[in-house]
């Protein structure tokens, strides 16, 4: 068994591929180097085998998603841990064994993920993930670093290692065995929000999710699927309500999902007065989706009971309202957040 298998999920990922191996095979040394193609359409295969003879090439007969491909992958692969890592990341030296280090040394942590900063833009924080994620109670995300589209310049604001309430599916080491203790991730998800699932899944289990500032990376993001893509609506907002259903505690669920229905509303005629009637479209869609799933998530709820076991909350859920805070209160950066209980810092 392998201590770290690195498993990189491609999609049409040629030209990410041809210019960030590189630097993977380059800072890894010692640990095997796995590609898992989701069935591409370009040239990637063909690239991997002619100059890339010593990545572990794994092809998946359709595209699975990244939710479904990594799950398919995964239980092909003996190691210890998973370093999951996207294609359009550039890594840095040494960017390993922080992150092991970190896992090894408390056994309780089920994932963990470096710094991210962007790779166009490398003194600013990355958008996926920066120095670790959180939610606020109606489920949504934002990280230190980067609240909704505001992302900090790294001024070492956040070097400092701490639990987190997700870590980013860019570039996050995981357990092997709790990842596959817990299902894997959701795959009716295909992408978008999966990680944040499963991490919400592990913390319900008694694991920790933790940030690791002395492991650095620089991602590209967009590399799929642009953030302009009505398709990326459809999936954040069906993926998002469906998490919140599946994980919420109990005496919870119904209003917490009846507000973000509500503001889901008014987030599609902001959409709308501003000529994006495609992402309108793609909320409207989000909702009749969610609700067709309602038996799977039903099931899916029942089947994380004694997960959950009827706990009120993580304290790195935000109890306030992150949208209030940014788009009312003006307040764009996380360090200018108010505290409750010193529950964030």
């Amino acid at each position: 068994m392998d201590t770290i298998a690195i498993v990189i999920l491609n999609y049409n990922g040629k030209a990410f591929l041809e210019q960030f191996l590189p630097s993977v095979l380059r800072h890894s040394a010692g640990c095997p180097v796995y590609v898992a193609d989701n069935h591409s359409t370009d040239d990637s295969v063909a690239l991997l085998q002619e100059k890339f003879p010593a990545i572990r090439l794994i092809q998946l007969p359709v595209n699975f998603g990244y939710a479904g491909g990594y799950n398919a992958a995964l239980k092909q692969i003996d190691a210890r841990f998973y370093l999951l890592l996207n294609s359009d990341v550039e890594v840095s030296p040494d960017w390993l064994s922080p992150l092991l280090q970190l896992m090894e040394a408390n056994p309780r942590v089920a994932a963990c993920q470096p710094k991210l900063r962007a790779f166009k833009h490398p003194r600013l924080f990355e958008y996926a993930g920066a120095a670790g994620g959180y939610i606020d109670y109606l489920g949504y995300p934002f990280c230190r670093g980067r609240l909704f589209d505001t992302t900090e310049e790294d001024l070492h604001q956040y070097d400092d290692a701490r639990q987190i309430f997700w870590a980013t599916g860019a570039c996050m080491l995981v357990r092997s065995e709790v990842f596959h203790r817990l299902d894997g991730f959701d795959p009716r998800f295909f992408a978008h929000m999966e990680e944040i699932d499963w991490c919400w899944r592990a913390k319900n289990a008694g694991y920790q999710i933790w940030y690791c500032p002395d492991s650095t990376v620089y991602h590209v993001g967009g590399g799929t699927l642009h953030k302009s893509n009505p398709r990326k609506t459809l999936l954040n907002y069906r993926n998002s309500l469906a998490m919140l259903y599946k994980n919420l505690p109990e005496g919870h669920v119904f209003l917490n999902i009846l507000i973000r229905l509500i503001l889901d509303g008014l987030s599609g005629l902001r959409f709308l007065a501003s000529g994006h009637w495609r992402d309108t479209l793609a909320i409207l869609h989000a909702h009749f989706t969610f609700y067709s799933w309602l038996p799977y998530l039903r099931t899916q709820r029942n089947a994380l009971a004694d997960l959950r076991n009827n706990r009120i909350t993580h304290r790195e859920i935000y109890p306030h309202s992150i949208i209030w805070q940014y788009f009312v209160k003006g307040r764009k950066t996380f360090k200018s957040l108010p505290k409750i209980e010193n529950r964030l810092d």
